[in-house]
């Protein structure tokens, strides 16, 4: 994809040097809207920490201002009442050049976003112009709609497939990087388009249509909507990675206490919500999952003698079950969501009992646990061999062999090394 983004951008760059810039004005514009989107965006240090881009939810749209100023400078048919004729290769220079000189500031702070997303701008934005450019500059899309409602319909249709387009190229990058299954990175991707992804593309369409209506005038007017829309999302943002540290925090005060092996709480998580890619949970199911793999072990606080080495595994039933009943309420008092302090206090139930996160949970704490925090195979080996024992009653059967393929395609250094929160 990468590739395919970089020999046509340099082919737009080329054939518009060649050629020089139709309409100078209006690229310039455009391009100053794409350009000022790139420089208001978020650093999030994605660049730095691959596992934390792959993990922050909302983060699909680094840039939703400069992306809905390149969609509409795709679907710009006129200027002020005035025909354009720019084509497809000046849109995706315009909007390559300007994405790159917007992220030169985010990159000399060593922030810059991943090569992916701007790949899948290019392309996406190739695509609308592709199917909207030659219809209008043949009079065809006149001929067909004119300047009726039918028009607008249109381009909302078309941006449906770009968003479409843009979701399959994001779930497929995520695929061939990661090797999580493709369907369940396609959903996310998908619901992801509905919330920023709809902002963009309602904003594109305005964009064509105002300029196109009242010229360049219209575009300052109608960035700034979106741009505020942009800040909150940046807060929200804030808000949960602030919410994710402090859990991560208070997950490690068993650790503190000495009730559990260090790295323990982080260990599990990272490798529960690997299992849980592996078995197709959806983002917000994955998010319930961290947390509560990070807090499987609070109720141990509670405990006047601490368990030897944290290891709950090997607990008899009543005692397992008593100590994730007291998780539960711990967990409930500080102000998680109901989900995840349910799956931290059934924890210890019959798998067939459990809800999906705790049946993920509780076969990952036993495999930590059988393991000891070595890094030998032979021990690996061994700690899945027990896990498939327990199958019978213990442990889903579908889970440990999730468990399985993961250590096998990663190996336990890869997915468990979890930076601290």
């Amino acid at each position: 994809m990468r590739a395919a983004a970089v020999l046509l951008t340099l082919t737009g760059l080329g054939h518009t040097l060649w050629n020089g810039v139709v309409e100078p004005g209006t690229a310039l514009a455009f391009g100053t809207v794409i350009a000022c989107g790139e420089l208001a965006r978020r650093d999030t240090g994605a660049g730095r920490d691959p596992r934390a881009a792959e993990n922050t939810a909302g983060d699909h749209r680094p840039a939703p201002l400069g992306s809905a100023g390149a969609l509409g400078y795709a679907l710009l048919g006129q200027n002020a009442a005035q025909s354009t004729h720019h084509g497809v290769l000046q849109i995706v220079a315009v909007a390559g050049a300007a994405a790159l000189a917007g992220i030169v500031p985010h990159v000399a702070r060593g922030h810059g976003p991943a090569a992916d997303h701007l790949a899948r701008r290019v392309l996406t934005v190739a695509f609308a112009a592709v199917c909207f450019q030659p219809l209008y500059h043949s009079g065809r899309l006149d001929r067909w709609l004119g300047q009726s409602p039918y028009l607008v319909l249109f381009l909302l249709l078309l941006l449906g497939l770009t968003a479409l387009c843009d979701a399959v190229l994001a779930a497929a990058v995520t695929r061939a990087r990661t090797g999580w299954p493709y369907g369940p990175l396609l959903r996310d991707e998908l619901r992801a388009q509905v919330g920023i992804g709809s902002a963009i593309c309602a904003t594109g369409v305005v964009m064509a249509l105002g300029v196109a209506v009242a010229g360049l005038w219209a575009l300052p007017v109608i960035c700034v909507p979106l741009l505020l829309t942009q800040m909150s999302f940046h807060r929200i943002a804030a808000i949960r990675t602030t919410y994710r540290q402090t859990i991560t925090s208070l997950a490690r005060a068993t650790e503190i206490a000495g009730h559990t092996p260090p790295g323990h709480a982080r260990r599990v998580a990272a490798l529960s919500c690997a299992v849980g890619r592996e078995l197709g949970l959806s983002q917000r199911e994955l998010t319930v999952l961290e947390y509560a793999a990070l807090m499987h072990d609070i109720g141990q606080l509670s405990l006047v003698d601490p368990v030897r080495a944290g290891a709950t595994a090997g607990l008899p039933a009543a005692e397992a079950r008593r100590i994730a009943e007291l998780g539960g309420e711990v967990a409930r008092q500080t102000g998680v969501p109901a989900e995840v302090a349910v799956v931290v206090e059934r924890q210890a139930d019959p798998y067939r009992e459990q809800p999906v996160a705790a049946r993920i949970v509780r076969a990952v704490n036993a495999y930590d646990d059988l393991l000891g925090g070595t890094r030998h195979p032979g021990g690996s080996l061994e700690a899945l061999e027990q896990l498939r024992l327990g199958t019978g009653h213990d442990y889903q059967p579908e889970v440990v062999e999730c468990l399985a393929r993961v250590l096998a395609r990663g190996g336990r250094d890869r997915v468990v090394r979890v930076p601290p929160g």
